[in-house]
């Protein structure tokens, strides 16, 4: 591979100003789309030495054949060309954000004479005033319940609603007393519209001030003995204290706010926002991405933000609250204010409710990324293409039916454990997993040595496996957490176990890349691919399994807990262990004999039988 790519412009062909660019493949596919304030600076970053690349980077630039740039005079108008550009070509290497499911609103057809209040799909409808997105269907019928019993409109079909007009008979609807618009013969077009005002009004601010009025009208029509029409009212007033109920007080009353959670790995990242409008929580909506470059977070959310406000399908509230800023968010800021008509204030947030609202929306991003993950691994042709599309990545003669994964895990050179997470046909065997203590080892490259010929050792091929003796069953595929040199020493237990025909492969840090032994390049999976997927969750188990057994060792590890308290290294311990002769005893001491030991003070003491006391806990569980 060459170190540089050879049709590379020269820099100062390259404009030092505002701009978007455009990789092209040889063919004139557009491969990427980007941004930048100034395009000889941010070309130069792909254009450095291939091997400095990360891994999807350097696939994208081989790839291009060629890039274009489209100078700018400003760097809103290179966010504006940028997001027509993406949205025109659907370039492979951009993200692309996938709505994880079809959320219902409620719309209001302002544009029509009599306005019209459902549920529907479609963000759309020329003219109409949205509100949501819902959660679910039921959410938003039931608020049209509620509210159509404050304040009766039209709920009925155009269809409907002409034949009622030109027939002079009211619509079936209005007949059953679910419309209240002038089909039903109740009210005239101008009443109508005014309900239709006060309707709107109230669903965009919650006022309260509308229940002393039907309270004051109820109490009138009590006096003037009108009992129907005061029990009428009394219902209204239930049904709007219903509507407050359950709209969610989280922020002040008139905080108007769209706060995003963004939660993301390698490969996919996951987006809720929660729109809030006057204080209360009006709907909550997610996405969900696959990566194809490494971005970071900042970059991730601008782009998030032009996909959402850019096709005119949500108008920005007047705070935008992100997890984190983008670079140029001033300039984004000037968009949102010009699709919104006034002014956007985009920002983050650190303390008070708004922050905690920001963390409870990357919360929920995060189990919605953990839940699309597993609705992925979990589906049975998802973990059939997996397999296959491993066997084919490797070279394996058939489909890796159980797979093992290995993984290290110490604290600064102590307490080392290994961790074994076994998959069976594509899906965790949790009773097959094991956990390996290793006293003496050099490094990592040693411990997978120690810890493969340790298991290794169980395989007998000329007996088949007792029911019970889960060590026994052979693996078709060995996953090592490291690169090269950890896949070395695996190789090199497998072949000191006189152990064939089974796969080794090492998953790089960053999951970019498989290492299959003595190849000089990794294995690239396509990051949209199951197989990638499945090995992304195998390495995470493994990874999590690990730790959690470091863990249940140091709290086991008297030295270890030890290490933990400040002001106390390797001499001290040493010393401690030696005046009391005992672990038993060093357990038992209090704080006053702690202070004997030359070296301990009040506050040392103290933390030493803090830690003590957890680690002692600990032991019991």
């Amino acid at each position: 591979m060459s170190t540089y790519l050879e049709w590379r412009p020269k820099p100062a062909d390259i404009p030092d100003k505002p701009g978007v660019y455009r990789w092209l493949d040889a063919s004139g596919r557009i491969l990427y789309v980007g941004k930048a304030k100034r395009l000889r600076q941010r070309l130069a970053n792909y254009f450095a030495a291939l091997e400095t690349l990360p891994e999807r980077t350097r696939r994208m630039v081989t790839t291009a054949s060629t890039v274009r740039w489209t100078v700018v005079q400003n760097e809103i108008e290179a966010l504006q060309l940028e997001y027509s550009l993406i949205q025109e070509y659907s370039p492979p290497f951009n993200v692309r954000l996938k709505d994880d499911k079809s959320y219902p609103f409620m719309a209001i057809t302002l544009a029509d004479e009599a306005p019209r209040v459902m549920v529907t799909r479609n963000t759309h409808i020329k003219g109409a005033r949205y509100f949501g997105p819902y959660p679910k269907v039921w959410a938003v019928n039931e608020a049209i319940d509620l509210m159509i019993r404050v304040l009766p409109i039209r709920t009925c079909n155009d269809t409907n609603y002409r034949r009622a007009m030109q027939t002079g008979k009211p619509c079936f609807a209005g007949q059953i007393g679910r419309c209240g618009g002038p089909c039903s013969q109740q009210v005239s077009i101008e009443e109508h519209r005014a309900r239709v005002d006060e309707f709107v009004r109230i669903m965009e601010t919650y006022d309260r001030s509308i229940l002393d009025d039907l309270t004051a009208q109820m109490q009138l029509a009590a006096i003037e003995m009108r009992y129907e029409d005061a029990a009428t009212i009394r219902d209204r007033i239930s049904a709007f204290e219903a509507v407050l109920a359950k709209s969610a007080v989280v922020l002040p009353d008139k905080a108007d706010a769209d706060v995003y959670g963004l939660a993301e790995d390698e490969l996919a990242a996951s987006v809720q926002l929660f729109s809030v409008r006057r204080g209360r929580i009006r709907g909550v909506r997610g996405w969900v991405l696959d990566k194809e470059l490494d971005v970071d977070t900042a970059t991730l959310m601008q782009q998030v933000l032009q996909d959402v406000y850019g096709a005119q399908e949500q108008h920005p509230a007047r705070e935008v609250i992100v997890p984190s800023l983008p670079d140029d968010h001033v300039a984004l800021e000037e968009v949102l204010t010009k699709v919104r008509g006034s002014r956007v204030q985009l920002r983050t947030a650190q303390r008070g409710v708004k922050a905690e609202l920001l963390k409870t929306a990357q919360f929920n991003a995060t189990e919605a990324l953990k839940q699309y993950k597993l609705k992925r691994t979990a589906d049975f042709v998802s973990r059939t293409d997996a397999l296959n599309d491993l066997r084919e990545a490797l070279g394996m003669a058939e489909a890796p039916l159980r797979i093992e994964c290995y993984d290290v895990s110490h604290l600064q050179g102590t307490g080392v454990v290994a961790s074994m997470v076994v998959f069976e046909d594509g899906l965790p065997k949790k009773r097959d997993y094991r956990r390996f203590n290793i006293a003496n080892t050099t490094d990592d490259t040693d411990s997978i040595y120690q810890v493969l010929t340790r298991r290794l050792a169980y395989l007998n091929t000329e007996e088949a496996p007792k029911e019970g003796d889960k060590f026994a069953y052979r693996p078709q595929l060995l996953l090592i957490d490291g690169g090269q040199p950890q896949v070395a020493a695996a190789k090199r237990a497998l072949d000191d176990a006189g152990v064939g025909e089974i796969t080794i492969t090492g998953i790089a840090k960053r999951l970019e890349e498989l290492w299959l032994p003595d190849d000089d390049f990794p294995v690239i999976l396509p990051r949209s691919s199951e197989a990638l997927f499945l090995v992304q969750r195998l390495r995470d188990e493994a990874h999590r399994f690990a730790i959690t057994a470091q863990r249940k060792s140091r709290s086991r590890d008297i030295r270890s807990q030890l290490a933990d308290v400040p002001g106390l290294g390797p001499a001290r311990i040493r010393e401690l262990l030696n005046h009391f002769g005992s672990v038993k005893r060093l357990r038992a001491a209090g704080e006053d004999e702690l202070l004997e030991v030359s070296g301990i003070g009040t506050a040392t003491a103290a933390a030493i039988r803090t830690a003590l006391s957890a680690g002692s806990s600990g032991d019991g569980r």
